[in-house]
């Protein structure tokens, strides 16, 4: 994963801190890394995880999206390429996720973070469909 992120670029080393709490489910770290008022869209637009489209905003939010879409899984990342630009970066490739059950799947998409002049992030923006969602055999 870390093979193409700069940690020496602000936006590519935040990126690395939140997918390392995601995967090692250190869930209180992870929402320290966000702004107050910050915004996680997972996946952009209308989707079973946001019917509204908005996002997710504000630590609450973004602590229920947690409970609701992280908590129960295992996650692993795997980033082709990632382009920083001020401070932002987009990450491209792919995150699988182990179900309860042994289930397995699998999304490819750009994943887009974005930090506050303070260094916080300001929002997190992951860019795929879910009818692009590869099953996996399980592991």
């Amino acid at each position: 994963m870390s093979d193409v992120l700069n940690p020496e670029h602000p936006a590519q080393a935040m990126s690395l801190r939140s997918m390392d709490c995601v995967k090692n489910k250190r869930k209180e770290e992870w929402l320290s890394l966000f702004d107050d008022d910050a915004v996680m869209q997972d996946p952009v637009g209308r989707s079973p995880l946001d019917p509204t489209g908005l996002g997710h905003r504000g630590k609450e939010a973004i602590s229920k999206f947690w409970d609701t879409n992280i908590a129960h899984g295992e996650f692993s990342f795997a980033i082709r390429e990632s382009f920083p630009a001020d401070r932002e970066c987009a990450n491209i490739g792919s995150i699988t996720v182990a179900m309860p059950g042994g289930m397995r799947v699998r999304t490819t998409g750009v994943f887009c973070y974005r930090l506050t002049e303070e260094g916080k992030l300001a929002s997190i923006r992951a860019i795929w469909d879910f009818k692009d969602i590869e099953t996996l055999p399980p592991a």
